[in-house]
């Protein structure tokens, strides 16, 4: 305004100079020639217009020149004492160090040396320093004074306020006082000249000022108004007077755009800035005045002033000009699949065409920020076609020829491969969300779905859901979950946050959080996430942009008020009263209702907005009555000429709620989140089309649903604020929303928004709209839980990590910029520019808090961080840490369901519930209706009402107040979720009646029925029938007596009949299980129990969906401790199926009479099991530990052999024996009886085999030594190992017997070293007989003897109890030397091998070479894969801190599981400044060692110092791995468990990730054998290297327990003969050992079984452990095995009564199976479905008939393997069945391996290509024994059919295939065809090209074009093929007549005309 009265008043430049002072290019006041460039541009001025110049007036003064000079001698003195920087003393703080320092920060933001602009920015200053308002409210305003870049400075005027403010006031007094004195009148002339122009336009300015003060004053503007008056007064204090005048008038004409920030100083231009100031387009955002003032309102504001309200209105603002570049994007002109998805449309927006090429063109993040109604939804649908488009086949850019936009462009797209995640701030906007993006793209398949609070997706369901649309806090909840969710969260690639200015809300910390954890992931997983921000206006876009990674250059788009679709109309009204009053309240009533009469008056639509839903009925109430009053009713009625008028009135006659039809008779309605759904979307629905003329709502309506009206008005600004307790502002984001709502582009052009508050806060709410203060962060508020859910995750492990963390928050933007607000002082900022200090400081300040609560493990000296139990479930559940101190202080072991309810209830989710007066009637009411629990604290209290709410929710209570409603609701779905932590917390503290509480009630709240209530409730079941079984005396029929009733009782017992079959259907769908369980102790400690599961209920869709979970816990006999917890998930398609669990629980002594087995259904009531398990018959094993103490020994050389040839073996690797090989060196190399050496791994027991082997070889040189190792790779590596070492100096031969290697039996009987696995050893010596090499065996060493506990370990028993009886048999005693671990059961193992105390020797495991510290980690998580992925992180970190440049091994339980490691190391190798530390070798060499590896994967872990070992590998890839990892070029192996049996390779860490895999016939994870654990951890030390040795076990929380006891102490050895008796009995029936059951009972006494019996009779099922109770057993367990082998026909048994003894013998059946080394059960299927074979399918037949094998059972299926499994069977000629098939059956693998082998067809993983090597290891000897079996059944079509399957099989050729196919150089089936197509040579079958002679061969070859050498190659393998002469004598039924050579014979089928031999 003065600047429009300054061009009034003079229009040419040079008066505005003379009378305004100079511009910023004058030289600086009080310089010489000022008063002389001011004086020329005036005279310049007069001469161009003389009719201006006036004529003089005298004004007298006669001492005019000595006051001009002593004014000038003052202020010369000023400045010069004025210092030019530096600080100044107490003394020093004066007007001229403050006009100093002003100076220099004028100078330093580039306004030119101008005085003018310093004075007023000291005047500015001492006015707030002056000012009574305190530091802390100064400080802000200060800020905005100085800039950032003067923090110091500011710190200094806060701190020195008083002694500034003093020392200016004294001084100006001073002058004052100076100045009357020489001012006193004198006698004589005094004269000034002026002109009556200059008098004329100073009273013009003047007379403008005054005006411009009163409307400044009208507003609010403290600036401009009485901002000005302090102004004044502060520089007549300072003496500036004039030259702050003429400052002010300067700065109000040039309208600066300069703000005192850092970043205005060669300030960046954006692009996509769109703003008509050029200073918010340079990058700063909004605008700050230059010196802290608040900018005049726009011009054509009006204020009018009644006598009890004031009005200020804004007139419409001006358009934004449209740019001559902006072109509209037409639809036509896009591609077909954004064309398809815009039909509707014919161009997009004007915004929307400005961001199409950024937001659809590239995959830049994005942030956009304009006004509300600018079409933001349809800008975030392009960035998801954006990515839809990069998952379509085709691409939509190659279908440009498509244009008939009648029918849909055909795309195919990858909907699995992503997910796109929208975040709405609202459950209501999202789904309006929803619902306009499943219509849009519908036609592409893409699923839109809502995942919020109100709406909950299933597994199956999120997976088919591309596009969910959530809210902040469900995302949240989402991904801070480690496990179960992080597969959804990995495909998200398209991140949406909505109105991301909520920032500046407390809900805003939830979005930093998402945020900053999306930018983590996109870091740590190397993956690309898009991030798209929108909202409103923002004034500081540019920190939101960086806080969004958006590059400011390319994504961010800023658009003002000028581009708003439709302009806006504001005015502000303040009514005088204090808030909250009932006279406020009825003077705001009536304001609004005479703006809302003048806005219906004139025909238009209005929007009331209150802040609480009450406020809505009560105000459409009060406008009513006051229309009433004024008989202005009509005005607001329904036209009733509307469509559809009567059916939505019909429709409004139907709802249930009374106020809603009360007010729409009269023309108002009412909107807010307590009404239903339905009626919420009937008063849209009516507003919408015209039906109602005002509308009362709450906010929810601005946010949530499109809904526009003319004009809109925000009735009051007060809201409650629960957090705070008391009133706050309405949010001005809040404003902003409900703004945009007003104005409906189709139909005005403009709209109109009134914001009704009281006067005191007018100027407030007036500044803020026009100005828009910065978005602050609120994430400091949250800190504490937000880090928690990090830790939780494990994203944030340490310190420094949490540090990093906050790195990527707003907040640490925001403190950046404005750090008073986050209190900052000014030297924090200049010492810490970075702010690493303060970040610390908050991270640890939040971590003690935590570590305080027990929620985490916080070390303060290392930083390190750990989450607990109770962190991990607040962070699962969403509770705040508050809630957590209240709990921990409240919660008990033995708690009720009123102790649960009050402490629930006191929780920090419940604390803004508040008791209001209008409803203490109905909660009395509630109080004695509803609640059966008492409620502590009564209702007045908010923790009262939440408890009575809770109840009254569960009691299914009718409440009519709307508020309550509401609450109620809230509590409701609240309560349910913290009731779940509470059990989840009983659980973690083993807290049994506390979690059985806890588990009910969460039960009750989400059934709504009390846990009393009957059960059958759950169901739809009539009331009347419900009566009935709650009869009226209270009395419940029990479940128990309703089972044992069929319909006709029950019909009968309700008194309807008819309805007896469906209550009967009810009865035994209520879900129950059947649990059973077997205890066998373990040690006198820990009880091992098996516990079996079987659902005990029908099944029904509806009612249990697709699974029914099941909690499972083992209490102690007085229910108070929980032993063992698991969650068990019964589903439908295995439900028949028995779920077998077996774990371990403590037990001490005396021991309690039984324990109990509690079975909870999770989510219904009543679905209770108890099982009881009694101890009465257990007996606990005796404790004979005994151990071998170690000896002090002096290490004895190598020289002691006394033998040069095995001292030069030994000195190659060491010239001293070990402390453990010293002691035990006399007894193996020098003493012959047996020994066993227990001993940890890696303490050196390979030595003691060799020590054993050298005496063999000196005591009997022609005798042999078998080697016995579990597993092939123990056996590959002591072949290897032995055989480069060994064999050529000691001059002796060795061989390897595996199932992979079979010596020929010429070479095993040369060999003087057999190396060998149990089952192959075990195959050989049970023809002993008949094999003579078994009888020259002087020792047996059998390595991991301990593995006899195992499922293996029942061979280990035969072959030692064999090779005993053969050396009694031979009268040639055979040495067993066995080597193990600690055992803790270690004699009765020796007495088995018969050992004395001189050959026993058992360590303890501390017994090492290198001590060893073991760590065990537990892990949450139901499920596997998730739970592994979230154990990478601590594995990352624990190689960093134990091993950083040592070696490091990982062991993993799948070929999978090696990979996904490996890449998530990587992953974070990436995030390192080095991230390929893991690297120790040059850049030439690694590139020459990833030339020579095949596999992809692995060749990208090695480049960063990781490999990878399994099976899958190929043999040369693993052995690169093995030497980079042995020779330190590579520090970390990521393998499978084999590793640590197979190859000797230690490293300094050993990390074991996992104790479970995945078992195929468990169809389940089971956990790794103790013994397997014991060898990966054994790994960890190099004795050459390292002094000390680290193992991390991360387990499954559950499993924590037991690994800390059993991986510290021995694990005692049991044996498993019992489980796998039938082979062993058959195979020494069928060599003759066994002739009757005395025979087999004396037989098992010579085993490791019979001496466990004695010991340990609980565990084998002995009730009698008396000599005659364990005959008894073995009697029992001999007849059953001998039943077993009967049925199967592999013996006969036959009973001598008369004598009581049971005779055996083998048949034909037996002895194939024990030849073949095949179970009883495979004969007996063989021998059953050979006799019914299908002739004219035996081929297709055999062939499932020997994947039917029961040895197929240990064929491995993996996770997810079924679905592979599934693919493959569409590939393959046979199909597996016709039923159903189950494609995690390993036979149905086989079956598919098989025949993929036959087809010679690609395999879909490496994992196959091994599979497929196992299949056929075995398949030739199964099918030798299928001949065998269709001979012995003389069917010689089986027989044949059988060769002609095994003959496939070894040429992976189906019998339809040419015979050439199998000759190599491998041919084609072309080719085979051209050579049988040669019409001269007569090829009819392979014999007549066998009969061809060499020249014919050629020929036969000659048109394949190949090669000569080829050619020769095929010509040999002809010759080589195996050529029988068959003679049939005269006579035999072959020479018959008729089949003589005159026959032809008969031919096999064949393919391309050559057949095969005849």
């Amino acid at each position: 305004m003065w600047d429009e009265l300054q061009t009034n008043i003079v229009r040419e430049s040079g008066l505005r100079q003379a009378l305004l002072g100079l511009d910023n290019s004058s030289p600086q006041m009080g310089s010489d020639n000022d008063d002389d460039s001011t004086l020329d541009d005036a005279q310049a001025f007069y001469s161009a217009h003389p009719a201006l110049r006036p004529l003089p007036q005298i004004l007298l003064r006669p001492d005019l020149e000595a006051y001009i000079e002593d004014l000038e001698r003052t202020r010369a003195q000023q400045l010069a004492s004025a210092p030019a920087n530096g600080t100044a003393a107490t003394g020093n703080y004066t007007k001229a160090w403050l006009l100093a320092k002003c100076r220099c920060i004028v100078a330093a933001a580039g306004v030119e040396a101008d005085t003018d602009a310093a004075e007023a920015l000291c005047t500015g200053l001492f006015t707030l320093l002056r000012s009574d308002s305190g530091d802390d409210d100064i400080q802000g305003q200060l800020l905005e004074l100085v800039g950032f870049d003067n923090m110091e400075f500011l710190g200094e005027l806060v701190s020195r306020r008083s002694d500034i403010v003093r020392n200016i006031t004294d001084e100006a007094d001073r002058i004052r006082v100076a100045a009357a004195m020489r001012d006193r009148a004198i006698p004589g002339v005094q004269a000034v000249i002026r002109q009556e122009k200059d008098i004329a336009i100073e009273k013009e300015i003047t007379k403008a000022r005054r005006k411009g003060k009163g409307k400044a004053k009208a507003t609010g503007d403290v600036g401009s108004a009485e901002g000005t008056t302090e102004d004044q007064e502060s520089a007549r204090i300072l003496g500036f007077g004039a030259d702050l005048r003429r400052a002010r008038e300067q700065q109000l004409t040039r309208r600066p755009a300069e703000v005192l920030r850092p970043e205005t100083k060669g300030a960046v231009q954006y692009p996509h800035v769109y703003t008509s100031t050029s200073a918010a387009s340079a990058g700063g955002g909004a605008l700050l005045s230059m010196f802290g003032s608040k900018y005049a309102l726009p011009l054509g504001t009006v204020r009018n002033e009644f006598s009890d309200h004031e009005e200020i209105t804004i007139p419409v603002a001006r358009a934004a000009v449209r740019q001559a570049t902006e072109q509209p994007v037409l639809i036509d002109d896009m591609d077909p699949l954004c064309r398809y998805t815009f039909r509707k449309y014919t161009s997009l927006n004007r915004i929307q065409s400005i961001i199409y090429p950024t937001a659809y063109g590239t995959n830049e993040n994005i942030l956009l920020s304009a006004p509300t109604g600018a079409g933001k939804t349809d800008v975030a649908l392009l960035t998801i076609l954006r990515t839809i488009s990069q998952y379509c086949s085709p691409p939509p850019s190659e279908l440009a020829d498509w244009t008939d936009t009648s029918r849909k462009p055909e795309f195919t797209v990858a909907k699995s491969e992503f997910k796109i995640v929208y975040v709405a701030p609202m459950k209501a906007l999202a789904a309006e969300v929803v619902e306009k993006y499943q219509s849009r793209l519908k036609w592409l398949g893409i699923q839109c779905r809502e995942l919020t609070g109100d709406m909950q997706l299933t597994k199956a369901e999120v997976n088919a859901t591309q596009i969910i649309v959530t809210t902040p806090e469900k995302w949240d909840v989402v991904t801070r979950k480690g496990s179960g969710d992080m597969e959804l969260v990995d495909r998200v690639k398209l991140l949406i946050v909505d109105e991301i200015h909520l920032l500046n809300e407390d809900r805003g910390s939830v979005i930093e959080t998402l945020i900053a954890r999306t930018q983590r992931q996109v870091e740590a997983r190397q993956t690309m996430i898009r991030l798209v921000g929108l909202s409103a206006t923002l004034p500081n876009y540019v920190d939101v942009s960086g806080f969004l990674g958006v590059n400011p250059h390319k994504g961010l788009f800023y658009f003002d008020g000028g581009y708003r679709p439709v302009p806006l109309e504001q005015h502000f009204v303040g009514v005088h009263g204090k808030a909250g009053t009932q006279a406020t309240n009825r003077l705001l009533n009536r304001v609004c209702y005479d703006r809302v009469s003048e806005l219906v008056a004139e025909g238009n639509q209005v929007m009331v907005f209150v802040h609480a839903r009450k406020d809505t009925v009560k105000t459409a109430q009060a406008l009513s009555e006051l229309a009433q009053a004024d008989g202005t009713l009509d005005q607001f009625a329904t036209d009733e000429s509307l469509k559809e008028h009567s059916h939505l009135v019909a429709r409004v006659g139907k709802s249930r709620n009374r106020e809603l039809k009360e007010l729409f008779s009269q023309g108002f309605s009412i909107h807010h989140a307590g009404m239903l759904r339905s009626d919420r979307n009937l008063v849209e629905e009516l507003f919408s089309k015209g039906l109602v003329r005002v509308l009362c709502c709450t906010a929810t309506l601005a946010w949530g649903v499109n809904l526009p009206a003319y004009a809109v008005v925000i009735k009051g600004t007060q809201v409650y604020d629960s957090q705070k307790g008391a009133f706050v502002d309405l949010s001005i984001l809040d404003v902003l929303q409900i703004f945009g709502r007003a104005g409906r582009p189709q139909y005005e052009t403009h709209g109109v928004g009134y914001i009704l508050t009281t006067h005191d806060r007018l100027a407030h709410y007036v500044s803020a709209i026009t100005m828009q203060h910065p978005i602050e962060s609120k994430f400091a508020s949250n800190l504490v839980d937000n880090l928690n859910a990090e830790i939780s995750l494990g994203t944030v492990t340490n310190v420094e990590e949490g540090v990093a963390w906050l790195g990527y928050t707003y907040m640490y933007i925001r403190m950046q910029k404005n750090p008073l607000v986050y209190g900052l002082a000014g030297d924090e900022m200049a010492d810490d520019p970075m702010l690493g200090q303060r970040r610390s400081e908050m991270i640890r300040n939040a971590a003690r808090e935590l570590s305080r609560l027990q929620m985490i493990v916080f070390d303060p000296t290392t930083g390190y961080m750990a989450i607990k139990d109770l962190g991990r479930i607040s962070s699962s559940y969403y509770l705040r840490h508050e809630s957590i101190e209240v709990f921990n202080h409240m919660m008990r072991a033995r708690m009720t369901e009123a102790d649960a309810i009050a402490m629930l209830s006191r929780g920090k989710e419940f604390e803004q519930i508040r008791v209001r007066s209008t409803e203490e009637k109905e909660l009395k009411q509630l109080l004695e209706s509803a609640c059966c629990c008492d409620v502590k604290g009564g209702i007045d209290s908010p923790y009262g009402k939440t408890s009575v709410l809770l109840q009254a929710a569960i009691s299914r209570s009718i409440l009519q107040d709307f508020a309550l409603v509401s609450d109620c609701a809230y509590v409701a779905q609240n309560g349910a979720r913290v009731i779940r932590a509470l059990f989840e917390i009983a659980l973690s503290r083993s807290w049994g009646p506390a979690a059985a509480v806890a588990l009910s009630l969460s039960k009750s709240i989400e059934k709504q029925m009390w846990p009393f209530e009957h059960p059958l409730k759950q169901f739809p079941i009539p009331s009347g029938v419900m009566r009935h079984l709650e009869n009226s005396s209270g009395v419940t029929v029990d479940m128990e007596r309703l089972c044992e009733m069929d319909s006709g009782e029950l019909g009968a017992l309700v008194r309807n009949q008819h309805y007896g079959a469906t209550l009967a259907s009810y009865v035994r769908q209520l879900p129950r299980l059947e649990v059973s369980a077997e205890i066998a102790p373990i040690t006198r400690g820990v009880l091992q129990v098996t516990m079996t599961v079987l659902a005990d209920f029908e099944w029904n869709d509806r009612s249990h969906g697709f699974a029914e979970a099941f909690w499972i816990w083992v209490e102690d006999a007085n229910n108070t401790e929980i032993y063992h917890t698991e969650n068990v998930l019964i589903r439908k398609k295995d439900r028949h199926e028995p779920k077998v669990s077996v774990f371990t629980i403590p037990v001490h002594e005396p021991l309690p009479t039984q324990i109990f087995i509690r079975a909870v259904s999770d989510r219904w009531i009543g679905a209770e099991t108890v099982t009881a398990v009694s101890f009465k018959h257990l007996m606990l094993p005796e404790h004979h530990e005994v151990h071998t103490d170690l000896l002090d020994l002096q290490p004895l050389p190598v020289s002691a052999l006394n033998d040069a040839c095995l001292e030069q073996i030994c000195r190659q690797r060491f010239s001293h024996f070990n402390p453990v090989q010293t002691q035990i060196f006399h007894t193996l190399y020098h003493q012959s009886h047996n020994a066993l050496v227990g001993a940890p791994t890696g303490s050196g027991k390979t030595v003691a085999a060799e020590l054993a082997m050298w005496w063999a070889f000196r005591e009997h040189p022609k005798q042999k030594v078998v080697y016995i190792a579990p597993l092939k790779a123990l056996v590959k590596e002591r072949v290897s190992d032995w055989g480069e070492r060994l064999v050529g100096p000691m001059g002796r031969t060795l061989v390897e017997m595996t199932g992979d290697v079979s010596p020929d039996p010429e070479a095993v009987r040369r060999a003087d070293i057999i190396v060998t696995t149990p089952e192959k050893w075990d195959g050989v010596s049970r023809a002993w007989h008949a094999r003579e090499y078994v009888q020259q065996v002087s020792l047996v060493i059998i390595d991991e003897i301990h593995l006899l506990g195992g499922d293996r370990g029942a061979i280990l028993e035969v072959i030692v109890s064999r090779m005993n009886h053969i050396g009694a048999q031979t009268g040639k005693p055979v040495r067993v030397v066995g080597l193990s671990t600690a055992l803790a059961n270690a004699r009765d193992l020796a007495d088995w091998l018969g050992i004395g105390q001189a050959g026993l020797f058992n360590f303890r495991h501390s017994v090492r070479p290198v001590p060893l510290e073991i760590y065990i980690d537990g892990f949450p998580g139901r499920h596997y894969c998730p739970r592994m992925a979230s154990m990478n992180r601590p594995a990352y970190r624990a190689i960093r801190t134990y091993s950083p440049q040592k070696p490091v091994l990982i062991f993993v339980s799948s070929r999978r599981q090696t990979r996904l490691t490996a890449q998530d190391l990587i992953a974070f190798c990436g995030m390192e400044d080095n991230p390929r530390h893991f690297v120790h070798m040059d850049e030439w060499e690694v590139e020459a060692v990833l030339a020579r590896t095949s596999d992809p994967d692995l060749r990208l872990s090695l480049s960063f110092g990781i490999g990878m070992h399994h099976a899958g590998l190929t043999e040369g890839d693993r052995r690169i791995c093995e030497q980079l990892f042995h020779d330190r070029k590579i520090q970390v192996l990521v393998a499978t468990s084999t590793l640590a049996w197979g190859v000797n390779l230690p490293a300094h860490l050993v990390l074991l990730k996992g104790t479970e895999f995945f078992d195929a016939k468990a169809k389940g994870y089971v956990d790794f054998p103790l013994t397997d654990v014991l060898q990966m951890i054994g790994r960890a030390g190099r004795p050459q290297f390292d002094d000390s040795a680290v193992a991390r076990i991360f387990v499954t929380d559950s499993k924590k327990e037991f690994y800390k006891r059993f991986l510290h102490e021995p694990f005692p050895v049991e044996s498993s003969l019992h489980k796998h008796l039938h082979e062993h009995i058959n195979a020494e029936v069928a060599a003759g050992t066994i002739k009757s059951a005395q025979d087999a009972v004396d037989y098992l006494s010579w085993t490791y079984l019979y001496r466990r019996l004695r010991q340990n009779p609980t565990y084998y099922g002995v009730e009698d452990a008396s000599a005659r109770g364990v005959n008894e057993y073995l009697s029992k367990l001999v007849l059953d095995c001998f039943g077993e082998l009967e049925r199967a026909k592999c013996v006969c048994v036959d009973f001598d009564h008369a004598r009581g003894a049971v005779a055996v013998a083998a048949t034909p059946l037996g002895k194939i199976a024990s030849q073949y080394y095949l179970s009883h059960t495979t004969l007996q299927t063989f021998a059953a479905r050979l006799a019914a074979l299908d002739r004219a399918h035996a081929f297709r037949d055999l062939l499932h008939l020997l994947s039917e094998a029961a040895e197929w059972a240990e064929l491995p299926v993996r996770h997810n393997e079924d679905l592979l499994n599934r693919e493959l069977a569409r590939q393959v000629p046979f199909p597996l069945g016709r039923g159903q098939v189950d494609y995690l059956s390993p036979h149905a693998k086989a079956c598919l391996l098989l025949q993929k082998h036959l087809v010679r067809g690609e395999l879909p993983s490496s994992d196959y290509v091994t599979d497929t090597r196992t299949v056929l290891d075995s398949s030739v000897r199964i099918l030798q024994a299928m001949v065998d079996v269709a001979a012995y059944l003389g069917d010689a079509g089986a027989a044949l059919a059988a060769v002609e399957l095994m003959q496939a099989v070894k040429q992976a050729a189906l019998p339809t295939y040419s015979p050439l196919l199998q000759l190599v150089p491998s041919l084609t089936a072309a080719d085979a065809r051209r050579v049988a197509a040669q019409r001269g040579l007569q090829l009819r079958c392979l014999g007549d090209l066998m009969a061809a002679s060499d020249q014919q061969l050629r020929a036969a070859f000659a048109p394949l074009g190949a090669d000569p050498a080829a050619v020769e190659r095929w010509c040999e393998g002809v010759r080589a093929l195996p050529l029988v002469d068959v003679t049939v004598s005269p006579g035999s039924v072959f020479g018959a007549p008729g089949a003589g050579s005159g026959a032809r014979p008969a031919k096999l089928s064949s393919l391309d005309g050559l057949e095969p031999q005849t």
